[in-house]
């Protein structure tokens, strides 16, 4: 009979007791400090727990039933041999000493001492969702150059938590977090006074971009349609000598690619302020050489200055172009509608209202933001309410109201004499929705009417502030990670720096990570359980037959993933020991916590080698469907089975993992995968080893959620599913220090 249990040693002069766990074992008596020390009319020794009236009786207690919990879980799970003394108290005392160990160390990274004498690049990461850009540009050192890390931001609350625990707590960073949604109007001041004045020069993020649509053509209204924009008003702001956007790989043939060149237009849209004035200058000589064109190249030289201006000062100007073109109308007015007419017809009061609602292009975009968020909030899709609120959010978009004011001047039917007026006013109208790119497109022709083309494209390059050449998708399994995850890359490189074209694969075809690699030492956890320590697999007991193809999949690798057999590690080895360098060799033991106030209460911690590896309690109709489409190796192919044993299910797919191959992409629910040798979904800890996160790298809060909380929640899976693979942000990171200067 074992048994743990907890008493109060005497009290010290404070009058505090010290808190002891008794193990008893057959004959032998085990008896351990636990590190913690309360009130003796604090302690309940009926129930084994800290009272109420402790102040810190919740975080005391948790760790108290994590350490009793521990205790049963090594007895039941290792034989009899170890069942010693010395071993059991070595078990505990890991335990206690890490988290004594958490509590009392205020680390500070020594990124001076570890790296002195080489240069710091200092970066941000937008849309940070758990960290992968984070950890893989952490990890990268090259050329006498490392990356510093300053800012990351997110909207939500369980990305915040989770960097904030892994960069700030854990390794002792001092890098801040911005939890903001990137489209409020404060977004920038408040990132700028997290950063402090200090340059940034590289930004990397992945700014969703599946729901866009051409303008004028929207089809879906969703939360995530301005964010690309938003996006780019950050690398306007900072001007970093790299930016890197990730994104999913049908962005290059959405709409049959219209969507990528909108994408490199806008990219190729952000302009050098200081070379600025020169293309405007060109502009306004332009307008001395052809007079007769001189309202639409005042409308290009207009347009053109909304680049360099931002919030305010930008809204001032965009009222006075509409202002100077709405001007122009009413000289017009009276030429073609006598006054009666001018009062009465609505084509003219469209047009005079079009220009009032242009000139609340900002009201309107408040207006748009807060019924996408509605509509988002009430789950408004695919249903007889999606089609007028989509209506509506149409009708106020600006491209739409320049649809109804050229419309409308149609309508007019004016006389001969003034249509030329009138095209010049549409004209005006269409180039205020133009891009950069768009207006110097025109201009290039004015340039070569003027004989002047070859003097513009020379300004335009001095003016132009990013190269980029076309998206490439990168295969994560290229770059060391266990996945064929496919992703497109946008590498913005600014024009005083060196193109990036690609980032070079660091793993050949034939020694790509497997999928046996990369979990096979994780492979002791049960249906319904949970494991804080690494514990010894017996492949050899465990595929009998098989063991000796599964175990020549294992490879000694270089931290990259390409094989490297004298100082090389396999995949799990260097899982488990960190792929940092040695850079963080301070940090603390890894911890997990449920929020924000754990995370403050450095006691409430909970401190193990081993976090995010716990199994759903699965009843046995699933185990035995699992099982099934385990055996048959595919699941369209079991489905006959399934529905001969009752056990058919309306999921959608299940994807089988291959121990020999590359996992699929991994997604946010873990019930889409089935683990190569077990009959059950995969744990946190083994999707973050698909996905290349170290194991000290701990995913924190809830584990999971479901139904519409998926839509405002991001849970462990959720981070894990969405992140970008650290060894791919990695190769990414290399590839930027060996060329930037």
């Amino acid at each position: 009979m074992i048994t743990a249990k907890f008493y109060l040693d005497k009290a010290d002069k404070n009058k505090l007791c010290p808190i002891h766990l008794v193990i008893r074992n057959k004959n032998a008596k085990i008896k351990i400090s636990v590190a913690e020390k309360i009130r003796n009319k604090d302690w309940d020794g009926k129930n084994q727990q800290v009272k109420e009236t402790c102040y810190n009786h919740l975080s005391i207690n948790k760790y108290l039933g994590f350490l009793r919990s521990e205790v049963f879980k090594y007895l039941d799970n290792t034989p009899h041999t170890l069942h010693t003394e010395s071993k059991i108290k070595e078990k505990i005392l890991s335990l206690i000493n890490s988290r004594k160990e958490n509590a009392t160390t205020n680390i500070v990274a020594d990124v001076d001492g570890y790296y002195a004498g080489l240069e710091k690049v200092k970066f941000i990461d937008l849309f940070a969702g758990a960290g992968g850009f984070s950890e893989g540009f952490l990890q990268a050192e090259a050329k006498g150059k490392f990356f510093e890390f300053l800012l990351a931001s997110d909207i939500n609350e369980n990305c915040e938590l989770t960097h904030l625990a892994r960069y700030n707590h854990q390794l002792g960073l001092d890098m801040e977090f911005l939890k903001q949604d990137i489209t409020e109007p404060n977004f920038l001041e408040n990132m700028l006074k997290k950063l402090h004045d200090k340059t940034v020069d590289v930004v990397c993020g992945g700014p969703p971009c599946q729901s866009f649509s051409l303008a004028g053509k929207r089809k879906k209204f969703d939360k995530k349609d301005d964010l690309f924009a938003h996006y780019l008003k950050v690398i306007r702001q900072l001007r970093p000598k790299y930016f890197v956007m990730e994104n999913v790989k049908g962005i290059l043939t959405k709409e049959g690619g219209k969507i990528k060149e909108m994408i490199l237009q806008e990219i190729r849209s952000i302009v050098d302020l200081q070379e600025f004035h020169q293309i405007l200058h060109f502009v306004s000589n332009l307008k001395k050489i052809q007079k007769e064109q001189s309202f639409i190249l005042e409308c290009y030289s207009l347009r053109l200055q909304f680049e360099r201006e931002i919030d305010k000062d930008l809204e001032k100007l965009k009222e006075k172009y509409i202002s100077d073109i709405e001007n122009k109308f009413r000289q017009l007015t009276p030429k073609i509608v006598d006054y009666k007419t001018s009062k009465t017809d609505p084509n003219i009061s469209t047009i005079r209202h079009g220009f009032n609602l242009l000139k609340r292009e900002t009201e309107l975009a408040y207006i748009r933001k807060k019924v996408i968020a509605e509509k988002a909030y009430s789950d408004v899709d695919n249903d007889s309410f999606a089609r007028d609120f989509d209506a509506f959010l149409t009708s106020i978009d600006p491209g739409t109201i320049i649809d109804k004011i050229n419309q409308a001047f149609e309508n007019l039917n004016p006389a001969v004499q003034f249509k030329a007026e009138i095209a010049e006013i549409i004209k005006g109208i269409e180039i205020y929705e133009y891009s950069f790119d768009e207006c110097v497109g025109d201009l290039r022709q004015f340039a070569a009417h003027a004989g002047k083309e070859l003097e513009f494209d020379v300004i335009l390059s001095q003016t132009r502030l990013y190269n980029i050449q076309e998206p490439f998708v990168a295969l994560a399994s290229n770059y060391g990670v266990p996945q064929n995850r496919e992703r497109v890359l946008f590498i913005g490189c600014r024009k005083d720096q060196k193109l990036i074209k690609e980032i070079p694969a660091t793993v050949e075809d034939h020694e790509k990570v497997t999928v046996f690699e990369a979990l096979y030492d994780l492979d002791f956890v049960d249906n319904n359980d949970e494991k804080f320590d690494y514990e010894p697999v017996d492949v050899v007991a465990k595929f009998n037959g098989s063991s000796e193809r599964l175990l020549n999949l294992l490879r000694r690798r270089a931290i990259d993933g390409g094989t490297e057999v004298d100082n090389g590690f396999t995949y799990a080895e260097w899982s488990r020991r960190g792929r940092l360098n040695g850079r963080f060799a301070s940090a603390k033991h890894p911890f997990y916590v449920r929020d924000h106030e754990e995370l403050e209460l450095h006691l409430s911690h909970l401190v193990a080698p081993l976090h995010n590896h716990k199994t759903s309690k699965q009843n046995d109709d699933v185990i035995q469907r699992l099982d099934v489409i385990l055996n048959e190796g595919d699941y369209q192919q079991s489905k006959a089975r399934l529905k001969g044993l009752g056990l058919e299910s309306d999921k959608r797919n299940y994807n089988v993992l291959k121990p020999a191959g590359q996992s699929p992409t991994v997604m946010t629910i873990a019930d889409d995968y089935i683990h190569y040798a077990n009959p059950r979904a995969l744990t946190v800890r083994e999707m973050a080893r698909l996905q290349s996160f170290d194991d000290s790298f701990v995913f924190q809060g809830k584990r999971s959620t479901g139904g519409n909380k998926r839509k405002y929640e991001v849970p462990q899976y959720t981070l894990v599913g969405n992140a970008v693979p650290p060894l791919m942000a990695r190769a990414a990171a290399m590839e930027i220090l060996k060329n930037i200067s």
